[in-house]
């Protein structure tokens, strides 16, 4: 009986926890359309200034590399089903069409930022009194792939990587770096939190 009693605690244990992390993914992801509510459209380019990418970066500082993926991909699929978490627009509309808009290399880059992001970070932080160093180094590399798929697909539509630059980057430089100081200055919160907790 103690036997059948401890693999039936054991498997409410990984139920419980199971649950849990769903439910940790899930509520990462309506964060992230949260800060996507944040939003000023710009006259002069089809992307707007949005916090989505700190809410990105964010993810994936704090949960991880595996459960940052997971979060932005769940993300990605309530966009394709036509949830409005993605930042407004009138000209884009929703759903597919706002994924396969001008925005569409940055919001398809999404899970792959989280998770850089957070492998970095995941694998560095834990070993060094540089928490914000590494967490700030994380988020930078991750833009980097944010904006290498934003701007390749931006190059894609308009036949034109200059033009793509122009309106994909110059605009958004300063406040990618506000981004990710508030992201990096989170997480290392967050971190040295829990460990003190421990």
């Amino acid at each position: 009986m103690s036997r059948v009693a401890t693999q039936v605690f054991g498997q409410q244990t990984r139920s419980l926890e199971w649950v849990k992390q769903a439910a940790i993914v899930i509520a990462a992801s309506l964060f992230v359309a949260l800060c996507a509510r944040v939003t000023v459209p710009l006259p002069f380019t089809p992307v707007p200034l949005t916090l989505q990418n700190f809410g990105v970066l964010a993810v994936g500082l704090l949960l991880g590399s595996r459960r940052g993926f997971a979060a932005l991909s769940l993300y990605l699929v309530e966009g394709a089903c036509g949830l409005p978490v993605f930042s407004p627009s009138s000209i884009l509309g929703g759903g597919i069409a706002h994924i396969l808009g001008p925005t569409g290399g940055f919001l398809m880059a999404y899970p792959l930022v989280a998770f850089v992001a957070g492998w970095i970070y995941e694998h560095k932080s834990e070993h060094t009194s540089r928490r914000f160093g590494w967490a700030a180094l994380s988020a930078v590399a991750a833009e980097v792939v944010l904006f290498a798929g934003g701007l390749s697909w931006l190059a894609v539509l308009t036949h034109s990587v200059s033009l793509a630059i122009k309106l994909g980057l110059y605009w958004f430089v300063f406040a990618e770096v506000i981004k990710v100081l508030m992201a990096a200055a989170l997480a290392t919160r967050w971190h040295q939190q829990r460990s003190s907790q421990r």
